[in-house]
This record gives C-alpha cells, sequence and structure tokens, in this order.
C-alpha cells in the first residue's frame, strides 16, 4: 500500500510539467524497484553496509541521523553522505589494496655451447612475475596487478615417449628403436638440458581386450611371428639424458597383441601423469603418444566386469601398472586433471586415418597437439620438434577454483601490441624465445565469502610448472568496530554495544538507544505517540513506529527523503519547474521550496536578476516591455525576442537576411563561404510553392513576406517571423527566374521570312515584267497598225540565188 502511494505521489508530481509516457512510467517502476544498493541492503551495521557495494560508507558521526531517519540511512554512498552532512573524517569507507610479497625478475639467459660451469638449476629459472601477493578485496571493488610472463632460452625438457605395441605398430617399433640418439642430437639445438624416457602399452589383459586362453596369454600373435605377452602399461625407461640407454632398452622391446581395435592407452598416460617413478622434474614436460588405433575410455571397462571408476592413483609395480583389471579407463575430464596438475603438454602422433578422432580429443585437452605419424614412424623426429614449436609458442593463464563471490578477469598484451580480452585475454600466441608477454589480471569480490576468512589461489601458465600465489583477505568490518567499541554502553541503555557512531542492540532489544523491547513494540500507547493530531495513520503512512518513536523509511532514491517527528515532511513533493525540484533554484524542505537568493515563486522559478532583459542599448527590455521573472514581456506588438529587439514588420528586414537565405536555400550569393559561420541563426524551412508560404492569420506572431532578386536575375520568395526566441524563415524552394528566347521558332521565323520575302520580290518583280511586257507589246501592235510600207524594188536588195557557168561545158552527157 505505502509502494502505491509513493508512485501515485510522483506521477502527481509530473502533472505539474505533463502528461507522464509510458516510457516514463516505465523507468519510474524500474527505478523503484532497483533503486540504491546502500540503501537496499537495510544495513543494521558497519560492516554489513560496506559489504552492500564499493560505493556504500557509514557515517558514524554521532548527531548525524535526523529526526524520524531509521539507523540504516548511516549507510548511503559516499558522496550522498556528505550533501547529508557527515563530516569526511567520520565517514567509513574501507580501501582495498594489494602487496607484492615475492617478485624475483624474470630471468635473462643465453643458450651457451660446449660447458656451461654457472649452468642454474631448473627451480632457479624464473618465466613468471611476480611469485607471491597479497590482495585485500573490499565487496565490488576490483583490485588489478600485472603479471609478466618470458620465455627462458636453453629451459630444460622432459620428454617421454609412450608408445603402443601392439601387433599393427612391428614396423613403428624398429625406427623408434634409434630415437633415443637422433632425438637428443635435436633438441639439444633447443635445450642444453635434455631428459629422454620410454613406456609401452597395449590393453588391458582381460576379456574380451585379449585372449585369455594360455598359449595366446604367452604369445598372442598368429603364426610363426615371436610377440610378448599382453600387458596394460609398463614403463620401460624412466627419464634420462643417456640416449644410448634409451637406444639400447627400446631395442629390447617386442611388439604384443590384442583382440579389439580401440586400445588401453588412456590407462597408459594416466600412469605417466602420476607416477613418480616416471621421473619428472619441474621443468617443461612433454608426453609423446604413438598409436595406429582410438582409444578406450570411462565406462567401456565394463565390457570386461570392471565398474570400479579409475581413482587417479599410481599403481606400478616392478614398473608395470597392476590395476588395469581392477579399475576401468580413465574419463577425459580426469586425464585433463591429471596433466594440468602434473603441467604435462601431450603430443599425439596418429596415423592419418584416426587424426579426426585425436583433433577432437586436443581440443577437450589444454595444451596438446596432434601430429600425422607415417606408416613406419619415419618421421616421429620432426612430428616432435613441430609439435614442440607449436605448443610453447602460446601460452595459456589458468587459475586455480576461485571461491564463492569472486570472480577473475584477464587482459592480455602480447607480442606486436596485439591486445586481448574477456575470454582471450588469458592466452598469447606466436611467441618466440626470450619474448615478453604482459597479463592484467583483475580479482573482484561480492559480499563477504568464507564468513572473511583467507583464501588462496593459483595462476599458472598451461604446461609450466611456475605459478603465481595469490592470498586473498576479504574486507568484511570497518575498522570502527574494533576500535573505540563500548560494550553495555549507558549510550545504549546499558543494553547494546556502541559502536561506529551508534547503537547494535543486544537481541531482543530495539530502538535507537536499545531503549524498548521487542515484546513490547506493539502496544496501543506507542502507537498513539506516532499519530499526529489524533490521526489513523502512524507515521503518516510514511514509516514505522518503533519504540514509540517513528523511524521514516528510505526512498530507493537517496536524495530523496521522509523526515519529521510524524514523518510528515519530505524533500521531493514540491513544486516543479521545468521538470526540476523547485525549478532547480531552491531546496524543498517539508514539501515547500526554500529559494536560492535572487530567485522567487512557488517553483522558485522566478528570477529576480534583470540582466537578462537588458538589450544591447543597456536598457531593460529595449525601452519597449517589462521584465518579469528575468524575461521580458514586450508591450509593442510589433517588437519580439528575448529584450524586445527583434522587428519581423520593420522596413529592411528583407534585404536584411535576404543573403543568409540565398546561401542557405539554394547555395549562392556572396555569404556562399561564411554561410555555416554567420547564417545559422534561424531557422530554415522549405516549402513547394508561394502558397504554402504562412500567412499572417496563421501565426499569433508577425510575419513578414519578402521578395528578392539574385544576381542571375531570379527571384525568391520567402517569410520571416520571430516565434518567442526562435527565428523562423519559410522559404519557396524554387528560383523563378525569367524565361529565355526559344531558338528553334525564332529561326523558323527568319528563315520562313526570308524565303516569303524572296517569294515576294519575285512575285512582284514577274508582275511588273508582265506588266512592263504588255505595255511594249501594245506599244507595238499600235505601231504596226499605224505603219506605212513602199512596194518599190529595194536597190540594194540582192538575190539569194547565183548562176555559175564552166567555161569548159560544152553541152555534151
Amino acid at each position: 500500500r505505502n509502494c502505491g502511494r509513493e508512485i501515485l505521489g510522483t506521477v502527481q508530481r509530473l502533472r505539474y510539467t505533463s502528461p507522464p509516457s509510458d516510457s516514463a512510467l516505465s523507468s519510474l517502476f524500474v527505478f523503484h524497484l532497483e533503486g540504491n544498493e546502500c540503501i537496499s541492503a537495510n544495513a543494521k551495521h558497519c560492516g554489513e553496509c560496506i559489504q552492500a557495494g564499493a560505493k556504500c560508507g557509514w557515517c558514524e558521526q554521532e548527531d548525524f541521523l535526523k529526526q524520524g531517519e531509521a539507523l540504516s540511512t548511516r549507510c548511503d554512498e559516499v558522496e550522498s553522505l556528505k550533501e547529508r552532512g557527515c563530516n569526511d573524517s567520520q565517514i567509513q569507507n574501507p580501501i582495498g589494496k594489494k602487496s607484492i610479497i615475492t617478485n624475483k625478475p624474470v630471468t635473462n639467459r643465453k643458450k651457451v655451447t660446449g660447458v656451461e660451469t654457472n649452468k642454474p638449476k631448473p627451480e632457479e629459472i624464473t618465466q613468471i612475475q611476480p611469485q607471491k601477493l597479497r590482495l585485500n578485496l573490499r565487496s565490488g571493488q576490483p583490485q588489478s596487478f600485472d603479471l609478466k610472463f618470458k620465455r627462458a632460452e636453453d629451459y630444460p625438457i622432459d620428454l617421454y615417449y609412450l608408445m603402443d605395441l601392439s601387433y599393427s605398430m612391428k614396423d613403428d617399433l624398429e625406427n623408434v628403436k634409434n630415437l633415443g640418439t637422433s632425438l637428443m642430437l635435436e633438441m639439444k639445438k633447443i635445450t642444453s638440458d635434455f631428459h629422454i624416457g620410454f613406456g609401452s602399452f597395449v590393453e588391458k589383459t582381460v576379456m574380451p581386450y585379449i585372449s585369455t586362453t594360455p598359449s595366446k596369454l604367452l604369445n598372442p600373435c598368429t603364426g610363426d611371428q615371436n610377440c610378448t605377452s599382453p600387458f596394460s602399461y609398463k614403463n620401460v625407461l624412466s627419464l634420462t639424458s643417456d640416449g644410448n640407454m634409451f637406444n639400447s632398452l627400446v631395442g629390447k622391446q617386442q611388439i604384443s597383441g590384442n583382440l579389439d581395435s580401440p586400445e588401453g592407452g588412456f590407462d597408459a598416460i594416466m600412469q605417466v601423469a602420476v607416477c613418480g617413478e616416471i621421473g619428472w622434474r619441474n621443468v617443461t614436460r612433454l608426453l609423446v603418444f604413438s598409436t595406429d588405433a582410438g582409444f578406450h575410455f570411462a565406462g567401456d571397462g565394463k565390457l570386461g566386469g570392471i565398474v570400479l571408476p579409475n581413482d587417479g592413483k599410481c599403481h606400478l609395480e616392478d614398473n608395470v601398472y597392476t590395476m588395469s583389471h581392477y579399475y576401468d579407463y580413465p574419463s577425459i575430464a580426469h586425464l585433463v586433471q591429471k596433466l594440468s596438475d602434473n603441467n604435462i603438454q601431450t603430443i599425439f602422433a596418429v596415423t592419418e586415418e584416426f587424426q579426426p578422432v585425436y583433433q577432437e580429443l586436443k581440443n577437450l585437452i589444454p595444451k596438446s597437439a596432434v601430429g600425422t605419424l607415417s606408416a613406419n614412424s619415419s618421421n616421429v623426429i620432426n612430428l616432435i620438434i613441430d609439435a614442440y614449436n607449436s605448443l610453447s609458442s602460446e601460452v595459456i593463464l589458468d587459475n586455480s577454483k576461485l571461491p564463492e563471490g569472486v570472480e577473475i578477469e584477464y587482459k592480455s598484451q602480447c607480442k606486436n601490441g596485439v591486445v586481448n580480452d574477456k575470454d582471450d585475454g588469458r592466452k598469447c600466441s606466436n611467441i618466440s624465445i626470450g619474448d615478453e608477454v604482459n597479463f592484467n589480471i583483475t580479482v573482484t569480490s561480492k559480499g563477504c565469502p568464507n564468513d572473511g576468512k583467507s583464501e588462496t589461489i593459483k595462476i599458472k601458465p598451461l604446461g609450466f610448472t611456475e605459478e603465481v600465489e595469490i592470498i586473498l583477505n576479504f574486507i568484511c568490518d570497518c575498522q570502527c568496530q574494533n576500535n573505540d567499541v563500548v560494550k553495555k554502553s549507558e549510550k545504549c541503555s546499558l543494553n547494546g554495544t556502541f559502536e561506529c557512531g551508534a547503537c547494535r542492540c543486544f537481541e531482543g532489544r530495539v530502538g535507537r538507544n536499545c531503549e524498548c523491547s521487542s515484546n513490547d513494540m506493539a502496544t496501543d500507547d506507542m502507537d498513539q505517540t506516532c499519530r499526529k493530531d489524533n490521526s489513523t495513520d502512524i507515521c503518516s503512512n510514511n514509516g514505522e513506529c518503533v519504540c514509540g518513536t517513528c523511524e521514516c523509511k528510505k526512498r530507493p532514491n537517496p536524495e530523496e527523503r521522509y523526515s519529521g517527528q510524524f514523518c510528515e515532511c519530505d524533500n521531493f513533493n514540491c513544486d516543479r519547474s521545468g521538470n526540476k525540484l523547485c525549478g532547480g533554484n531552491g531546496r524543498c524542505v517539508c514539501r515547500e521550496c526554500i529559494c536560492d537568493p535572487m530567485w522567487s515563486g512557488r517553483a522558485c522559478d522566478c528570477s529576480l536578476d534583470n540582466s537578462t532583459c537588458l538589450a544591447t542599448n543597456k536598457q531593460i527590455c529595449n525601452g519597449r516591455g517589462r521584465c518579469e521573472c528575468g524575461v521580458c514581456k514586450c508591450t509593442d506588438p510589433k517588437f519580439q525576442g528575448p529584450t524586445c529587439e527583434t522587428c519581423p514588420t520593420c522596413p529592411g528586414v528583407c534585404a536584411e537576411h535576404k543573403l543568409c537565405v540565398q546561401c542557405r536555400a539554394f547555395g549562392t550569393g556572396e555569404k556562399m563561404k561564411t554561410c555555416k559561420e554567420e547564417c545559422s541563426y534561424f531557422n530554415l524551412i522549405t516549402v513547394k510553392d508561394r502558397n504554402k508560404l504562412p500567412q499572417p492569420n496563421d501565426y499569433p506572431y508577425p510575419v513578414m513576406h519578402c521578395k528578392e532578386r539574385d544576381a542571375n536575375d531570379c527571384w525568391f520568395y520567402y517569410t520571416y517571423a520571430v516565434n518567442d526566441t526562435e527565428r523562423e524563415v519559410h522559404v519557396v524552394d524554387k528560383l523563378d527566374c525569367p524565361s529565355g528566347p526559344d531558338i528553334i521558332p525564332i529561326v523558323a521565323g527568319v528563315v520562313a521570312g526570308i524565303v516569303l520575302i524572296g517569294l515576294a520580290l519575285l512575285l512582284i518583280w514577274k508582275l511588273l515584267m508582265i506588266i512592263h511586257d504588255r505595255r511594249e507589246f501594245a506599244k507595238f501592235e499600235k505601231e504596226k497598225m499605224n505603219a506605212k510600207w513602199d512596194t518599190g524594188e529595194n536597190p540594194i536588195y540582192k538575190s539569194a540565188v547565183t548562176t555559175v557557168v564552166n567555161p569548159k561545158y560544152e553541152g555534151k552527157c
């Protein structure tokens, strides 16, 4: 019911501004549910308070609590406590810290050819720094430290070769017999301190894995093949630096046999990992597992009647595993744990047929590798060298089991400036010998794990024996709980302990001073003292009546508080302005605003400062208005703006804003290059045509219509208006430019005109010639009619006929 009243009261306060939106109400409910972690803790003493969160503090100042405030209000965010009047020196806010105990620098060692006189022991070589530190952790407060890793050059290596000696590996054994000296020579290029060992495995010595007939137990092979008796695992040679001894002992080994295809290699790996007889040193440990078949794992032992889970312990007698018939095969997870605990890196040398199977197994076993073994193991040395280089080029950090409530994060700074975080923050790849990488490790605790007892965790790079030991101390109590503590204090009515500025009542006692018994709390007489003016509401429904005194309830928002003798006051139900309590210019005291200087009004939203009303001519509101609450109220309707200096309808307004409108709307004009700097003082709104421009009657403020012409004789149209303090310009988005001449009709007209004129001239000429010819013909006819002809002979006439006579002609034919 009280929660509902709080929410309703908050919604009612919102009505002073605007109706709350759905999102506002949603966030309001979320806020009430989540609240402040310090207040939500409802801490009764300092220890509980500092465990609530990293920002929480406890005020031990005795006179800190005001009337009606509960004891738990001493716990709040540190900044809030200071704002509420708690002296900084009286705030309990312990801070976690780190201290490095062992910080031996990493070893800078170079590989020496020949005999080295001062060769360090493996345990004297350091690849990780620091080695031991202490973290004092406070709940929610992370502590970080840097870890350095450097691969030491010439670091010792132990390599144990574990080989499948089932019959199918017969040809492989011949190549492995000389492996010792050959591998020793190759590994000497990497380290001067190399040990090698050898072991073999076949299968559990029970049915149905092998044949248990007497003859097959002596020689499991068929025909005239001479094979040794089947066995589970045999340690042939413990780790040694004598390569010749490796060749000698391996040369004496014989192939054995079994019935099924999968082998019992997991039994052998478990014994190699946990048995001290192998001779592992605290150096780089490599296990080469060579086979051409699959593997049995946990549960497969049931086929032979073996149901006891593998115990993960050593069971070697005379270097032979004797409990294969008693314990089941180990599980993959069990193997991963033992290999990791003993810092063993595994190399699976398998034939191509079983590559996919062992690739999947490799993904489950950290710091392991898979190599393809040739049919007769002739490439085993190159396989081992390549796999070792692959494994040693990557460092992966791992940590031991964390206490409940403790979290750890990694961030790596790898080679070539590569930075990884989250899941990849644990590792760095492509590391060469002598490279140095850094990790930033952050440890955080929640609450007070393990009742505040110290815990130890360890971080180590997988496959390496070195580790970092981290001692975790948890800060669960305040210093004031150990100092100046008064048991059965008079301040607590002898019924409690006075610590950290407040009473910590004994069981069965309540009240700020432990003055009441919990059995007497709910009496009518006590409740009556918690009612204001005989009201029916106890503590105004904003608190609880404890020992006859109101203890006001806390609000999720630490800045909002109930107070008063009857919790009738609060500091959040005052008038608001601009969605701010008391306009942000005052304090809310018992639901009334106490305004700051130069402010007045119910919501402190009326400024008494006239400086905001001064115009550029130093007159109040430009002499055309009055200043009310720091805002000008213009009395001349022509003038607007915050200081009554803007006149949108006065002459010259259009010309004043022409260039800015031109550059912003069309990107042209004299201010085109400086438009952004000089013309951002108004809001530009574009419209499609002149009919869309605002009209004088559309708005309650004056609107000036403008028509201006640019350099291209194009007209543009816009309106200018001032809406309160904002200037608005509506502009038509297209220029009105005069249209140019239509060339085609002009050319066609000219051509047609010329043709027509030519034709007209020709017609006129023809007409004139006709008139002229007719006149001449008429004249000719007239003269012809008037002519008189003489009939006499023409004296100058000559006949057209001439007769010539041949003188020789005599008239004969």
